[in-house]
């Protein structure tokens, strides 16, 4: 009889890669921006641009813990984790729990407008604005930085409320949510289900994915 290994693969190499590079990102693009680093800030955001796009795809083509469909059907669930919770019965869910998935979608939103605004930005003096920003008046130009500097503070306060919430786990529940995210794998006996979906990193559609990415953001760099 084949032994199962102790520990089961649950965040893919792409999806955690993707996970820290956001990390360090954020932060980079604050400082550039609050530093007047322009030409850093619009590579960075570029390089964001790809990063966000690459992990649209991801949740639509990627391995089972990547995918939004799952994390969709999970949202149902809510009422009775929110429960589970509440009287410290809960289970560790393989990938996202159905509250970690709003934090998923919240983020990933606040993220794609966020990109999406910086595009097409210009600043009040005209002087610096987004690649796409051509395509656009001045004074639309400046509805869409004002969008993305009011969207920021949204998403400084949802990777506070996610900080908090990978703490809160950490601290109150005994669980932990850095170190899978480090390694990809789980101790299997966290996990009740017998038969676990497969999160094996497929490489023909990573590389697809990366591609779109890459081209995308090499067709908007080299814009006009």
């Amino acid at each position: 009889m084949t032994t199962k290994p102790a520990h089961i693969l649950v965040w893919d190499g792409a999806i955690r890669l993707v996970h820290w590079l956001l990390v360090l990102l954020v932060p980079l693009l604050w400082w550039t921006a609050e530093e007047g680093h322009m030409d850093w800030h619009k590579s960075l955001g570029l390089t964001m641009f790809g990063l966000v796009l690459f992990r649209l795809i991801w949740g639509l083509i990627g391995t089972w813990t990547a995918r939004f469909a799952p994390m969709i059907r999970r949202i149902g669930s809510l009422g009775s984790y929110v429960g589970q919770l509440r009287r410290k019965a809960h289970r560790a869910s393989f990938g996202h729990s159905p509250l970690a998935v709003l934090s998923v979608f919240a983020l990933l939103g606040a993220l794609t407008i966020q990109v999406t605004t910086g595009l097409f930005s210009v600043d009040v003096d005209g002087l610096e604005s987004g690649p796409l920003a051509v395509l656009v008046s001045f004074e639309t130009g400046r509805q869409f930085a004002d969008i993305h500097e009011l969207n920021f503070n949204l998403l400084a306060a949802l990777i506070a409320l996610h900080v908090a919430a990978i703490t809160f786990y950490h601290f109150v529940l005994k669980e932990k949510l850095v170190r899978p995210m480090i390694t990809g794998r789980r101790s299997r006996v966290d996990f009740s289900d017998a038969q676990l979906p497969e999160t094996r990193l497929r490489v023909l559609p990573m590389l697809s994915a990366a591609l779109v990415s890459f081209a995308c953001v090499m067709a908007i760099s080299n814009f006009g």
